[in-house]
């Protein structure tokens, strides 16, 4: 074994290693193993690059925009309804209609495209006949995996396959050459689901029940669990969070409650603002943890002391003050407190900021800096001193002395505060960092007495101890709402049936992530989403669990189901938003049907051009994206949302692995490990161990990236033993479309999972008996369709 090759497979094992455990994203992870392969000089500079001005790359690209065209203008919504009201209610029947309306649309556009337009669909039907999900949604998903096989531009495996024997020296493939095999895998795949994969679909008989109380609709709020967390919430008579906004009470930051409405009188208030002011005797109905809100009744937080602070308490013989004016050209402005790392990388806290004699003095974490700020900061008198001639400090930078210093120079005179930790406090034994004061309360802890000893700057990981004193800087009023929280009466175990969520002007629905979201890994906070919006977010279904509380901070994934709730109108605005897929009858922005016709033609048009080759199937759906664009089917700015990037960079990125391994000899190395071990019994076994190794592979990395490190390797086994190297290539595009067992292996089976109330056994229950019937068809009908033996 030589040293490339060695080196070639330790990237490719730490490549897989990665896209497995998902430590990184897929493309970032693909675009570090083309920095590494040429670094190394395992390929060359112009070989590195190759994969962005790659044919495949640039069909995968415009067949997104293709698809994006025919979705906008109504097209395939249009097919899809149709087809779909012929199936009637049989679940036989719907099965079978849903897997082939599905696998016939993902043969010419994006499957996950199919599988979005489709859902909102499906789900209509199921609330129609009163059928759960959970028993539909699946066979949607694999009926867009399944009909990908059909064409050349049905997956990016197919697109790939293409490109691939042709760099071998191969005559390429053409549209339709993988649809005897992927018709009849497709047609199997059908038959299978429809007389035993429905059967070990789960049915989500907690849906189903809640259904029977209203005939027509599936109410979600059961499967979301939410009467576990549902209370009401009373203000006593003189309340002392009377006068407050809703936000200003820190119901939702403090304690994670989601109030859904407000009962004044006998009037009722349902969908309720963050500027809405509250009353003495208001009764609110909440939702999420109760018993932190009963906790802080029975043990309060912190509690005042009458002392007035000093500035002596924040200035000591180790700690001292220093003020700072961001200059013009300072990096930080535009950033947070929190962002800048001042406190992390020079260990100065900020206490208050000056902007234009205006003090602020809480909060201030959230605050965006601005050229001209004057920041007065806390530290201890090394670090003051030694960063005042460190380039981001210099020129502007003042210590303050100690002996002039007043309170009240610096706009802390009424935010400054001393509070004691009574003994049955919960504070009691965390740390400062555990308390979360900032966070719950705004209160920055500024030094900490205990038995008489000050100590500034204390450790954030160390305890806290009953009957310590605290610094603090933050609002005074902050201390005042958290007695008012204390005062709150909770009234529990209420019942949805008892609830009148909706009406005319409010109700509940769900949605997920669209396929096209730029919001992964952002969280409702972040997003600022009822302020935006004006909805909210009740709860959120992930992998099989619901969790309906502290969800501001919970960074969004792909595969996420909402349950929403708030005004119809801001809901529906709420539908028109690209990031968004609102699963309920209403199609928010409404298609440009007056350009179906065209973007049909389009499309016709793309496929006739590559059928007769006049032009090569790159270049054709390239035109056809320009003329999706050029004809006002789509704008530019659309066609770009419906460009999958990460698989374009993924792509483009892993293409360089197969150059790698084909010139190190790692693919003839692995090929013939291959053949040694299953070689000897026969053409078959080697197409099952292929066949097997592919799919396995692809139930946990994306099957463009399996299609990239498989090829070259079936490729050379092909040419070592003189079988079709079209029959492995046609073996391999099958096996890497297999993402049936795991929902992590495709983002059409991530996009059913919230919706359909799924969890990750649910697919391997299905969907391997499905792998085996793909494999065993796959090897009754190749040698048929493309013989092994030239």
């Amino acid at each position: 074994m030589t040293l490339p090759i060695i080196a070639v497979l330790l990237i490719l094992g730490l490549a897989i290693f990665l896209f497995v455990t998902d430590k990184l994203r897929v493309d970032l992870v693909a675009m570090l193993v083309l920095l590494a392969l040429a670094i190394t000089g395992l390929i060359t500079p112009v070989e590195a690059l190759s994969g962005f001005s790659s044919p495949a790359v640039v069909t995968a690209g415009a067949v997104f925009v293709l698809s994006g065209g025919l979705a906008r203008t109504g097209v395939a919504e249009i097919v899809g309804r149709q087809v779909l009201r012929l199936s009637g209610k049989s679940e036989f029947r719907l099965t079978a209609v849903i897997m082939l309306t599905a696998g016939v649309m993902s043969a010419f556009m994006n499957n996950v495209g199919v599988a979005a337009l489709l859902l909102p669909v499906v789900l209509i039907i199921c609330r129609q006949i009163n059928m759960p999900p959970s028993k539909l949604l699946i066979p949607l998903s694999f009926g867009c995996l399944l009909g990908g096989l059909m064409t050349l531009i049905g997956t990016a495996p197919n697109i790939l396959a293409n490109e691939i024997v042709q760099d071998f020296g191969l005559a390429g493939l053409q549209f339709f050459d993988f649809l005897p095999v992927g018709a009849v895998v497709m047609l199997a795949g059908v038959g299978y689901m429809v007389f035993l994969g429905r059967h070990l679909l789960p049915n989500r008989s907690a849906v189903m029940a809640l259904s029977e109380q209203n005939e027509d609709a599936i109410d979600p709020t059961l499967l979301f669990s939410l009467e576990e967390r549902l209370a009401l919430v009373e203000l006593p008579a003189d309340s002392l969070l009377a006068g407050k906004t809703l936000a200003q009470s820190r119901l939702g930051r403090t304690l994670g409650l989601t109030v859904l409405g407000l009962q004044r009188d006998d009037q009722k208030q349902m969908s309720i603002q963050p500027d809405t002011v509250l009353q003495g005797n208001d009764q609110l109905l909440a939702l999420g943890r109760v018993e932190r809100l009963e906790a802080l009744g029975r043990r309060p937080f912190l509690l005042p002391v009458a002392d007035d602070p000093t500035v002596q308490q924040l200035i000591s013989t180790e700690v001292g003050l220093a003020e700072w004016t961001i200059p013009p050209n300072s990096p930080l402005v535009g950033q947070t407190l929190a962002q800048t790392g001042l406190r992390r990388e020079y260990g100065l806290h900020v206490i208050s900021i000056d902007r234009q004699g205006a003090w602020q003095r809480t909060n201030l974490s959230t605050i965006s800096l601005l050229a001209g700020d004057r920041l007065v900061m806390q530290g201890r008198h090394e670090v003051i001193t030694a960063v005042q001639s460190q380039p981001p400090f210099k020129g502007s930078f003042h210590i303050i002395d100690q002996s002039e210093a007043k309170v009240g120079d610096f706009g802390l005179s009424e935010s400054i505060l001393l509070v004691r930790i009574p003994e049955a406090s919960p504070l009691v034994g965390q740390s400062l960092t555990q308390s979360h004061l900032s966070q719950l309360f705004g209160l920055e802890a500024l030094s900490l007495i205990r038995n008489g000893e000050t100590n500034l700057l204390p450790d954030p990981d160390s305890p806290l101890m009953a009957n310590d004193l605290l610094l603090v800087e933050g609002d005074p009023a902050e201390l005042e709402i958290m007695r008012g929280l204390q005062g709150l009466r909770i009234r529990r175990q209420l019942q949805m049936a008892q609830v009148e969520l909706e009406s005319e002007a409010v109700g509940l629905v769900e949605a997920v992530l669209s396929p096209h979201t730029t919001l992964v890994n952002k969280s409702l906070r972040d997003l600022h989403f009822r302020e935006k919006y004006g909805v909210t977010v009740l709860a959120i279904w992930r992998n099989g669990r619901a969790y309906r509380s502290s969800l501001a901070n919970m960074p969004l994934q792909f595969g996420d189901a909402f349950l929403l709730y708030g005004p119809r109108a801001k809901i529906s605005l709420l539908g028109s938003e690209p990031d968004f897929l609102l699963l309920q009858d209403e199609v928010p922005t409404a298609p440009r049907r007056h350009k179906a016709g065209l973007a049909a033609a389009i499309m016709t048009a793309v496929i006739l051009t590559a059928l007769i080759g006049w032009l090569p199937i790159a270049l054709a759906a390239l035109a056809g994206a320009a003329m999706m664009v050029l004809t006002g089917c789509l704008n530019m700015e659309e066609a770009y949302r419906y460009i999958e990037w990460r698989a374009i960079f993924l792509i483009a990125c892993m293409l360089t692995m197969g150059i790698a391994m084909e010139t190190s000899g790692a693919a003839q190395l692995l090929a013939e490990g291959m053949l040694s071990l299953v070689g000897e019994f026969g053409d078959i076994a080697i197409l099952a161990g292929f066949f097997l190794m592919t799919s396995l592979a692809a139930q946990v990395m994306p099957s463009a990236v399996v299609m990239v490190l498989m090829a070259p390797i079936a490729l050379n086994l092909a040419a070592e033993v003189n079988i079709s190297p079209y029959a492995l290539i046609m073996l391999i595009a099958v096996a890497a479309s297999t993402s049936f067992m795991s929902p992590v292996g495709h983002p059409v089976n991530v996009l059913m999972m919230g919706p359909g109330g799924y969890r990750f056994t649910d697919y391997t229950k299905v969907g391997v008996p499905l792998v085996i019937v793909a494999l065993l068809i796959t090897l009754l009908v190749l040698p048929l369709v493309w013989p092994l033996r030239p």
